[in-house]
C-alpha cells in the first residue's frame, strides 16, 4: 500500500524538514510548502490526505488557507494548524473552520506524531461511519458454511491479500458491494477510505468528471480516484462506462498516473479498483460492453458471486446474519426462523437475491411476534407468490387513466428493484429511450435514489 501523503505548509525551513524526515522516517509519503502560495499550488497538483498548516507566513496566513479549503470540498482532509505565538481568537476560528487540532512550537515530536497518526484514523472513521448512516451494512464476511459460502471467503481474502484490481460479477443483489467492502476492509488499504460510485447513474459528460476530477480556476475538482486516495473505489455497473473513460481509466491503471479533465500535471493513482458488473465475463469482453485490454485489466483476480437460487445450503446461515444485523444495528427484535419457514424459503426462487432476503427477513423482524417465525409467515411476506413475482396490488374500480399510472409504477418499481436501480437496464428491458425513463420515473415520483 502506498503510504498515507502528507502536506507540512510552514515559513520556517528548520521546521519544515523536521517535519518532513520524522513523519518520513514513520513510513508517511511528506510534501513541504514554504509559503501560502506554495501550498495552494501543491494541494492543486495533489490531494493530501492530511495538512500540517502554520498560522503565520508572510503571504497568506494559514486561518485564510483553512478558510477556502473546507469551502472548496464537502469532506476535506484533516487539517493541523501550527503556530509559535497563536492567540486565543485564532485557535478558536481555526476550530470553528474545522481543523483537527492545534500543535504549539517548539514542537513535542511524539504529540506531533500521536496527532497525526489520530488525525487519520478520524477520516477513516469518517468515512466509515458516513457508509454506516448510508446503507447500515455491517463489514462482516460472507455468510455461509455451504460449500459456496466458504469458496467465497477463501477467494475474497486471496483478493484481499494483493493489490491487483478486482472484477465482481453476479446477478443483481447477489453482494457485490458487500463483498467488495469485505475485502477492502481484509486487505491493505483498509484504514483508508472506501468510495464507491455507479457508472450507471451518471451521464457520459459528467463520468469523467466524477471519476478523474477537473481542474479550473477557482482551484480543482477532486474525482473520486483522489478521494479515494490511499483506499479503494468500488466502480458498480463498469459496462456502463462511456469508451473515453474506459480509455482513461485503462491509461491509469496502466501507468500508475491519470489527469484530471482540463488538466496539465498529472496525479498518482494512490488507489485500489474493484469493479463490478451483472454481466458475466464472457458478456463484459465478448459483446463489446467493455474493451478487452481494460477488461483484462480489471479482470487480473475475477471473482464470480452466484445467485441465491444456487447457494441454498447457505441460506440458514445467511438468514441468522440477516436477523442478527437487524436485532445488533438496527435495533429490530430478534426473530428466528422454525423448520418450515426455512424449507419455505428454500423453494422460493429468489429473483432478488440477498437483497430480497433481506429484505424479507427486515419486513419479518418489524412485524414481530411470537417465537420464531413461521412458514405461514414466510409465505404471507412474500405475498403468496410462487414465482417471485412482488405482489403490487392494482385496485381495478379506479378510472383508466390511475389504474394505467398505478401499473407503470408497480411495473418501473419491480424491474428498478430487479435491477438494483440500474436505469440503463431497466430502460432495455421496458423498450424506452432512458431520457423518456428518466422523464417518466420523476412524473411518477419514483426518481432513481442512486441517481448520482
Amino acid at each position: 500500500m502506498t503510504a498515507p501523503y502528507i502536506l507540512v505548509v510552514d515559513d520556517e525551513p528548520d521546521i519544515r524538514e523536521l517535519i518532513r524526515d520524522i513523519l518520513t522516517d514513520e513510513g508517511f509519503e511528506v510534501n513541504t510548502a514554504a509559503s501560502g502560495a506554495e501550498a495552494r499550488a501543491s494541494r492543486q497538483r495533489r490531494r493530501p490526505g492530511l495538512i500540517l498548516l502554520d498560522i503565520w507566513m508572510p503571504d497568506i496566513d494559514g486561518i485564510t488557507l483553512l478558510r477556502e479549503w473546507t469551502a472548496e470540498e464537502a469532506e476535506p482532509p484533516p487539517v493541523i494548524m501550527i503556530s509559535g505565538h497563536a492567540t486565543v481568537e485564532s485557535a478558536m476560528e481555526a476550530t470553528r473552520l474545522g481543523a483537527w487540532d492545534f500543535l504549539e512550537k517548539p514542537l513535542s515530536l511524539a504529540k506531533l506524531l500521536l496527532t497525526v497518526r489520530r488525525a487519520l484514523e478520524a477520516a477513516s472513521l469518517r468515512h466509515e461511519n458516513q457508509r454506516l448512516r448510508r446503507y447500515g451494512e455491517p463489514l462482516e464476511e460472507p455468510a455461509g458454511r455451504g460449500a459456496i459460502g466458504e469458496s467465497l471467503r477463501e477467494e475474497a481474502r486471496r483478493a484481499a491479500a494483493v493489490e491487483a484490481p478486482v472484477l465482481l460479477t453476479g446477478e443483481p443483489g447477489t453482494g457485490k458491494r458487500t463483498l467488495a467492502r469485505y475485502i477492502h476492509g481484509q486487505g491493505h488499504r483498509a484504514a483508508g477510505p472506501f468510495v464507491e460510485v455507479s457508472a450507471a447513474t451518471l451521464g457520459e459528460a459528467a463520468i469523467a468528471e466524477t471519476i478523474f476530477g477537473r481542474e479550473t480556476e477557482g482551484g480543482p475538482r477532486y474525482g473520486l480516484l483522489e478521494r479515494a486516495g490511499g483506499g479503494t473505489l468500488f466502480l458498480a455497473h463498469v459496462e456502463e462506462l462511456g469508451a473515453e473513460a474506459q480509455t482513461q481509466l485503462l491509461a491509469a491503471l496502466e501507468t500508475g498516473r491519470f489527469r484530471r479533465v482540463d488538466g496539465q500535471g498529472e496525479q498518482p493513482l494512490n488507489v485500489r479498483i474493484i469493479a463490478a458488473s451483472q454481466w458475466t465475463d464472457g458478456r463484459l469482453a465478448g459483446q463489446g460492453r467493455l474493451r478487452r485490454d481494460l477488461f483484462d485489466r480489471l479482470a487480473g483476480l475475477p471473482l464470480h458471486l452466484p445467485p441465491l437460487r444456487d447457494r441454498l445450503d447457505d441460506l440458514p446461515d445467511i438468514v441468522a446474519f440477516f436477523a442478527d444485523h437487524m436485532a445488533s444495528v438496527e435495533g429490530l427484535p430478534f426473530r428466528e426462523f422454525d423448520v418450515a419457514a426455512l424449507n419455505r424459503l428454500r423453494q422460493h426462487p429468489w429473483p432478488g437475491n440477498l437483497r430480497e432476503l433481506r429484505n424479507l427477513v427486515q419486513r419479518l423482524a418489524i412485524a414481530g411476534g411470537e417465537g420464531p417465525a413461521t412458514a405461514a409467515e414466510v409465505e404471507a411476506a412474500l405475498g403468496g407468490q410462487g414465482n417471485g413475482t412482488p405482489a403490487r396490488g392494482i385496485d381495478f374500480d379506479q378510472p383508466l387513466r390511475a389504474a394505467r399510472e398505478a401499473f407503470e409504477r408497480a411495473y418501473l418499481e419491480y424491474h428498478l428493484e430487479q435491477c438494483g436501480g440500474r436505469v440503463g437496464e431497466v430502460a432495455r428491458i421496458a423498450g424506452l429511450e432512458r431520457t423518456h425513463l428518466y422523464r417518466k420515473l420523476r412524473a411518477l415520483g419514483l426518481q432513481n435514489p442512486r441517481r448520482g
